[in-house]
């Protein structure tokens, strides 16, 4: 492992920062405790919610870890085809009893307060999702002693990355769950991509800053060969969901290992971007007429996502998961990375022991 990374964690798993609270502070601080690198998801959170999250981890742990931020987001091409997806929800809103929600305006999701905080008062970690931050923020990041990581999804991105100053790249293939953090989301190709193995491999021969690998990782020995890839670090999130610190859904989380959900998919259907999960009614009814429109789409959704999880319906919820998701374990955090790491170490000196023959 890079030396910065090295002093951030003892073992190279990051628990992915997953918005809309699945990751919380009982499950960061369990996973830095247990020597991973925990993660807080400050998207969709107000700056003043940021802070008190942060505050409420470091009472729990007194390890490193990181804070995740979105980066703002340019308004969508035109608003025909929102309010063209709006009407089309108007079953769905009869179904769950509640109307959709307003789209608004503005995709910033308070990123100037929130970087202000954290300039403030500096976490050891920080990254993004959605973009590449200025050179000027990165700098002022570093400055404050904050290492800095940016997520891609291309070898361009990763080279932007790198010149703007960032001090990692997180990898995202597209097996990864949740969404994808396309730097620019493209109407015509948003819903395709690049697996994470082949990803890395051109990452790490373009790039010469520390990489982190990410996308339907969810065993040792699916660590043990990102490293040997080139990663320094592996980071996982559908692992992570099951654990019971995790603030995810109960339905969601059953739903992981349901046999009635067999799939995953790409889709916009519930927030207007491309974010992969478990195929339900919602995704098979709406997807392939969801505009490319975020956050106003996931707006929208959100009063019936939340209508639907009440009434216990999870054929109506965004069920975000990775291609490995049947292989997700309900443990502990603490323990999930300890066996994890034992995998990973078992992989690492089975494949020793074929070189010494």
């Amino acid at each position: 492992m890079s030396l910065a990374l090295n002093g951030l964690c003892r073992y190279p798993v990051v628990q992915a920062p997953m918005a809309g609270g699945a990751s919380g502070p009982p499950l960061a601080a369990a996973v830095s405790d247990a020597g991973g690198l925990g993660f807080l998801a400050a998207g969709y959170r107000t700056a003043d919610g940021m802070r008190d999250e942060i505050g409420r981890l470091r009472g729990m742990t007194g390890r490193p870890f990181g804070v995740n931020l979105f980066m703002p987001q340019p308004p969508p091409a035109g608003s025909d085809a929102v309010e063209a997806y709006r009407r089309r929800l108007a079953d769905e809103a009869v179904r769950y009893g509640t109307p959709p929600g307003d789209p608004g305006g503005d995709g910033d999701d308070g990123y100037e307060a929130k970087i202000a905080i954290l300039l403030d008062d500096p976490v050891p970690v920080v990254s993004f999702t959605f973009g590449c931050p200025a050179p000027e923020v990165l700098g002022a990041l570093a400055g404050a002693g904050t290492f800095t990581m940016v997520t891609v999804t291309s070898v361009q991105e990763a080279r932007d990355a790198r010149r703007a100053g960032a001090q990692a790249v997180c990898v995202q293939g597209t097996e990864a769950g949740g969404h994808r953090s396309t730097h620019r989301d493209d109407p015509q190709g948003g819903l395709t991509g690049t697996g994470l193995l082949s990803l890395l491999a051109e990452v790490r021969e373009s790039v010469r800053i520390p990489v982190v690998a990410a996308g339907g990782l969810m065993r040792g020995s699916q660590i043990a060969a990102v490293l040997a890839a080139g990663a320094e670090a592996a980071q996982l999130g559908t692992a992570f969901l099951p654990c019971p610190e995790s603030g995810a859904h109960p339905l969601h989380k059953q739903a992981l290992t349901d046999p009635l959900f067999v799939t995953t998919a790409l889709t916009r259907a519930f927030s207007g971007r491309p974010a992969r999960g478990l195929v339900n009614r919602f995704v098979r009814e709406h997807g392939a007429c969801a505009p490319a429109a975020y956050p106003q789409v996931h707006r929208m959704t959100g009063p019936l996502r939340k209508a639907a999880a009440r009434a216990g319906d999870a054929q109506g919820m965004a069920l975000w998961a990775g291609q490995g998701h049947r292989m997700a374990r309900a443990l502990p955090a603490g323990e999930l990375v300890e066996l994890l790491v034992a995998e990973m170490d078992a992989a690492a000196a089975a494949v020793s022991g074929r070189s010494a023959r």
